[in-house]
């Protein structure tokens, strides 16, 4: 029914979130996820979840036995917010690099104790990098072109370091209105050149979804206190070669949980299956989002959960699927 992909033939690292495993590569392995051996670039604005996602990844990794290089460019990663993600800061190489030659000699100089597990690089993020020449007090970049030919340069022999080793590089980047886009030409770009979009084996791209912030209201003494307490984002896979791109995933993030993937997994079962209450395989559970998750977390039912929401992935999937026969290419 697979295609497995050839980058890694079983071993697969979760984004944290069942339904974006799917998006990025659900038709090739069942369940999805992110191959070794890629370079991996997730973009968007601001307060999207962005790192988020790398520390899921990165705490994933290290999960499945692997290693992880944090290349930090920003200095700003809070260890009691990684250690949410179940990422142990104390057994991880850590650096603050300060241009774009550092992050990338870092990944060719670097040798994880067990190669034969998926090693993985995070990048947070791409848009904090300098070059060498900005870094000059005495001569600036004044073009802006540097950074560019520096991530081509750069990317050209990092990229096969990703493929021979099957280490998986996962870079955040920022987005930048593009200036020179014209009447008809995109509005907003990722900062860097066009190096890091065209290495890029798979491209995500988060936004607030319609329903935005997630708003708390509690009582006091009578008196209403309202907080934000998290944000629901859409993934597309903008580009893939991993498998079909263009799909688009919905993730709830809490500020003090992370990604909510049971939250999603419920919602999407009973949107599908049009249920008039939520269900964990053949568990009934309550007509209430926070009264079924509980009761998920209380009775262990994860798994079945997410199994669940496989099958269900896969029998829409399977209704797009083409019946004509192979082209004759003779």
């Amino acid at each position: 029914m697979y295609k497995i992909y050839e980058g890694d033939p079983t071993i697969m690292i979760t984004t944290g979130s069942t339904l974006l495993d799917l998006a990025i590569s659900g038709g090739r392995v069942r369940g999805g996820g992110i191959p070794s051996g890629i370079l991996v670039e997730i973009f968007g604005p601001s307060q999207t979840g962005k790192t988020v996602l790398l520390c899921e990844i990165a705490g994933a990794v290290q999960r499945q036995g692997g290693e992880v290089l944090f290349s930090d460019p920003e200095a700003r990663l809070n260890k009691q917010f990684a250690k949410m993600f179940g990422l142990n800061t104390n057994k991880m190489g850590y650096t603050t690099p300060d241009t774009i030659p550092e992050v990338f000699e870092g990944v060719r100089n670097w040798t994880p104790d067990n190669p034969k597990v998926i090693n993985g690089i995070i990048a947070d993020s791409l848009a904090a990098l300098s070059t060498n020449m900005e870094m000059d007090k005495n001569e600036g970049d004044k073009m802006g072109m540097r950074r560019a030919k520096e991530f081509s340069e750069e990317l050209r022999k990092t990229c096969r370091i990703l493929a021979k080793n099957k280490y998986l590089m996962v870079c955040s980047n920022q987005i930048r209105q593009n200036m020179n886009a014209g009447e008809f030409g995109p509005r907003f770009r990722s900062p860097g050149g066009e190096a890091i979009p065209f290495y890029a084996s798979l491209r995500l791209r988060t936004s607030l979804s319609k329903k935005g912030k997630i708003k708390q209201i509690i009582k006091v003494a009578g008196k209403e206190i309202p907080r934000i307490i998290g944000v629901n984002i859409e993934v597309e896979v903008f580009k893939s070669s991993v498998w079909n791109p263009y799909r688009v995933a919905p993730l709830t993030i809490l500020f003090d949980y992370g990604i909510d993937n049971i939250r999603q997994n419920l919602q999407f079962i009973k949107t599908y299956e049009k249920n008039s209450i939520y269900y964990a395989g053949k568990n009934k559970l309550a007509q209430g989002m926070e009264e079924s998750i509980q009761m998920v977390e209380e009775d262990e039912l994860e798994t079945i959960l997410q199994e669940q929401t496989i099958d269900l992935w896969e029998d829409i999937e399977s209704r797009f699927r083409s019946d004509r026969k192979p082209k004759s290419r003779d």
